[in-house]
């Protein structure tokens, strides 16, 4: 009797943002979570100048080691392309003396897990769309969306969905005398597009405010500068709805720092072991149930599609502000979205396998 045939699943990770290292490391625990008996893995890493290559999905390699974090390079395995031709035969291994091979035929889905820029912001959607290969989470409009904080906010205002204070620099553009009296101190300083914490200051002096945006620019030219909200952080998973119904929200994880960081940086994320988390988070039910529906109108009105993370600020008088959402958060193993949805009852592998699977039913095109 023959095998069913298996699921032929490309994870692709890496990439070209400031978050190269933690999207090896969400990776690196989607790879160790995947059923092999269901799943013929392909392990595609993307080096920081954006060449593509087939690693051997090494788990030890796709880890934070003693504050070294992991990254792709020339040297992690062979080159491969992924041709944007939906009558193609998927991605091509390039043999220099050969020329291209297609020697990875028939890739069935696509799991990027990228974070950042050229992977969560639409851009390897659009590739993907114009291959004609099913892929994990949100389409182009969704992914370019969400990952520009500007519009995020923009989209979630008209739907009632209360945001702070904020102003947004473009390229040469300084922060109006007037806005600085709307906003008050302090304020945070980030790049608009971008994630995991890089290039955000807490200024809480004016003279200070130039330092802060040059940093941020160093990522992203177009600088968002949100007014400081004192309270809680809190955050929500978000999936697709099983046979398309409506998204569904998990428990709420509460984020809290706990040493001397001064907020929810990147060390103390992924580095230091400076947060502890609630979950469920100690949230009366009105205000749990609260933000679970903002996090759900945040995922339908942005058009999102597979997955997200949905950030919010509750106050001490219960007021809820949007902060952000993430269409591909973190699956690091300390990561939140995966924990939130474990305390609901979804285990990380089975979790994983829901996303694949609904990826798969959902296609590409229009829908």
């Amino acid at each position: 009797m023959t095998s069913p045939a298996k699921t032929r699943v490309a994870i692709v990770f890496g990439g070209r943002s400031t978050e190269h290292a933690i999207s090896c490391v969400s990776a690196g625990s989607i790879l160790a979570a995947l059923d092999t008996d269901e799943y013929e893995i392909v392990p595609v890493g993307i080096t920081r100048a954006g060449r593509w290559v087939l690693t051997t999905g090494d788990g030890s390699q796709l880890a934070i080691t003693d504050r070294q974090l992991p990254e792709i390079t020339d040297r992690s395995g062979s080159a491969v392309v992924l041709p944007a031709d939906p009558t193609g035969n998927g991605i091509m291994v390039l043999d220099p003396a050969d020329g291209p091979a297609a020697a990875l035929a028939g890739v069935d889905v696509v799991f990027p897990a990228l974070h950042g820029a050229y992977g969560e912001d639409g851009t390897i959607q659009g590739l993907l769309e114009m291959a004609g290969i099913p892929y994990v989470g949100a389409g182009v409009f969704a992914s370019a969306a969400a990952m520009d904080k500007e519009f995020t906010k923009k989209l979630a205002t008209v739907e009632g969905i209360p945001t702070g204070p904020y102003a947004v620099l473009r390229p040469g553009v300084s922060l109006s005398d007037a806005d600085k009296e709307r906003l008050g101190l302090p304020v945070f300083v980030k790049p608009s597009r971008a994630g995991s914490s890089y290039g955000i200051t807490k200024v809480s002096d004016w003279a200070d405010l130039d330092a802060a945006v040059a940093t941020a620019r160093e990522i992203d030219p177009k600088v968002l500068i949100e007014a400081a909200i004192v309270g809680r952080e809190v955050e929500c998973g978000v999936i697709e709805g099983e046979a398309g119904g409506g998204p569904e929200a998990s428990l709420l994880a509460e984020v809290r720092v706990v040493t001397d960081h001064e907020f929810y940086d990147f060390d103390a994320k992924y580095l230091d072991n400076s947060c502890e988390y609630d979950i469920p988070a100690w949230l009366s039910e009105q205000v749990t149930r609260q933000v679970q529906d903002y996090a759900c109108r945040t995922f339908t009105a942005l058009d999102c599609a597979g997955l997200a993370r949905v950030d919010f600020f509750v106050t001490d008088d219960d007021q809820i502000y949007l902060n952000e959402i993430n269409t591909m958060p973190g699956f690091t193993p300390t990561s939140m979205f995966p924990r939130m949805w474990a305390a609901a009852g979804l285990e990380y592998p089975k979790l994983v396998d829901r996303l694949i699977r609904t990826a798969l039913s959902r296609g590409t095109g229009l829908r």
